[in-house]
């Protein structure tokens, strides 16, 4: 049978996919052995299996899937603006809380950690509001401001992953949490280096990598941070394959958090202004982080990019029409033709100028001006 979900935290099952075919009845055991709530299955993609004699131990209910049928629509104008203006001043204030943070240990100021869990369980509501607006505004940090507001957008995309994670709500505030402090290290780290317009020497790139080691001391002597927290710090930079730093770890080694910050470190940083390159846009990042092999756990990987989508919400695309169109909302039934409005060149949002149009494919499409048009779109929300 094919599994389509789990009700209950994602910690309370034994396997790395949440989608999956379940053809072997040790499988099935470990299934009935866990502590999830009811197994949700698609009856149109697998049969069932027949189960092994009953074993001792709480029942498992098994559930049909409801699959989604008929085209999807575009959101209503009005709630995705307001979406998005609410995200832009969240987003505002969360430039001004970081920028205090990292001033305050540049001071030598201890980091009380409990101070910033308003911030983050208020980009966690903006989130599960619309997961993709305060993401797709987040790239919008310009190279200057990439140390300070970097962490925030990390922050959203741990808050993102782990809600596609199923975690519990105590756990994906520590996610927040742990991406919002993870390059805390970096405010000791001479600006000149950081703000470096080009490629860094051989010495300047190894002091650079005791960010993670200084960071992690700098949050042990701080309030209120959990070991998550000092995880990540630590760990962010390692990678799958043992070739990371500070310590090569690899695998099963690794904490399931810092294998999820080391796809949210880096999909930020790659579709992010910096001093020395352009941004990509989210299907480059997409397609090259798919191609790294070794660099990020293969599972987590795709459990990630769904989280952010291929098209993000806000994203303006090129159709082969001529029309250029604004990303709404997402396709579950095919990911490459997400729902679409069409966008007059005013970049008005007025329901009068708007047309629901189609996608043919990834492949056929391209992004035009990405991040300038979305720019433009987002001046236009704060006027």
């Amino acid at each position: 049978m094919f599994v389509q979900g789990f009700e209950g935290s994602w910690f309370d099952h034994p396997f790395w996919r949440t989608k999956f075919v379940l053809a072997q009845e040790k499988d099935l055991l470990k299934v009935r052995g866990s502590s999830v709530r009811a197994v949700i299955i698609d009856e149109t993609k697998g049969a069932p299996l027949r189960t092994p004699d009953p074993r001792p131990g709480p029942p498992v209910q098994f559930r049909a899937a409801l699959r989604p049928t008929g085209t999807i629509s575009a959101p209503k104008s009005a709630n995705f603006a307001t979406s998005y203006t609410r995200a832009l001043k969240l987003f505002g204030r969360s430039r001004k809380a970081v920028t205090g943070m990292y001033d305050d240990v540049r001071l030598g100021k201890a980091i009380k950690a409990e101070k910033l869990v308003p911030l983050v369980d208020e980009i966690t509501q903006s989130i599960d509001s619309n997961p993709r607006a305060f993401i797709s505004i987040a790239q919008l940090k310009s190279a200057h401001e990439y140390i300070y507001m970097h962490s925030v957008a990390v922050c959203a995309l741990m808050i993102n992953l782990a809600r596609e994670l199923r975690f519990s709500e105590a756990a994906v505030r520590d996610a927040g949490m742990a991406g919002l402090l993870h390059d805390i290290g970096k405010a000791v780290m001479p600006t000149t280096i950081l703000d470096k317009p080009g490629p860094l020497e051989d010495d300047e790139f190894e002091l650079i990598k005791t960010h993670t080691v200084r960071g992690r001391e700098l949050l042990a002597r701080s309030s209120g941070v959990s070991h998550h927290a000092l995880d990540v710090c630590l760990r962010h930079h390692e990678k799958y394959d043992g070739s990371g730093y500070p310590d090569g770890l690899a695998g099963d080694r690794l904490s399931l958090f810092a294998r999820m910050s080391a796809l949210c470190d880096v999909y930020d940083a790659v579709t992010s202004e910096r001093a020395y390159k352009r941004p990509w846009t989210p299907t480059e990042a997409v397609s090259s982080m798919r191609s790294w092999t070794g660099h990020f756990d293969p599972d987590m990987t795709e459990l990630f990019l769904k989280s952010v989508g291929i098209y993000p919400v806000g994203a303006l695309v090129k159709l082969r029409s001529g029309l250029t169109a604004m990303v709404t909302g997402e396709n579950p039934e095919d990911p490459t033709r997400p729902p679409m409005i069409s966008v007059p060149h005013s970049l008005r949002l007025d329901p009068r100028d708007q047309e629901i149009v189609g996608m043919a494919s990834a492949e056929a499409e391209k992004l035009e001006a990405w991040e300038n048009q979305r720019t433009a779109l987002v001046r236009r929300f704060r006027s």
